[in-house]
């Protein structure tokens, strides 16, 4: 395996992870009588901001989790491997692991700056692919 698909496989295993991270409390908080149900209108009870920020940040991972995807299958199909797609791979999933608290925390503009640092990790593997 590449080391592109071993931070890959971490980035989905983390998925996971944050998806318990926000799981736990969002049933805690709304009860399982709204969570395990339709979920047809809005909940009685609103989640804390802390839950919301968490909900928020597992749904920008899977957003994210798709182009990361791509630029590794690319680069790996290509045969394309390198120390830099390496990094880059590896600095995707450190960023990824630091934006869950920074969001859940509310830390601006620190949030921003570490979702760049992921997203631009992933857009130079894409180019190492294409060049």
């Amino acid at each position: 395996m590449t080391p592109e698909l071993t931070a890959l496989t971490l980035a989905a295993l983390l998925q996971a992870v944050q998806y318990i991270l926000y799981a736990i409390p969002a049933n805690l908080e709304l009860g399982t009588r709204y969570t395990a149900g339709s979920r047809d209108f809005p909940p009685d009870q609103q989640m804390s901001k802390r839950t919301a920020r968490l909900g928020r940040a597992m749904q920008n991972h899977f957003e994210g989790l798709i182009l990361f995807a791509i630029a590794v299958t690319v680069i790996t199909l290509a045969d394309k491997s390198t120390a830099l797609t390496t990094a880059c791979a590896f600095t995707y999933l450190a960023a990824r692991l630091a934006y869950i608290p920074a969001y859940a925390y509310g830390l601006n503009p620190w949030r921003s700056l570490i979702w760049f640092l992921g997203f631009l990790s992933t857009l130079t593997i894409l180019l190492v692919a294409l060049f």
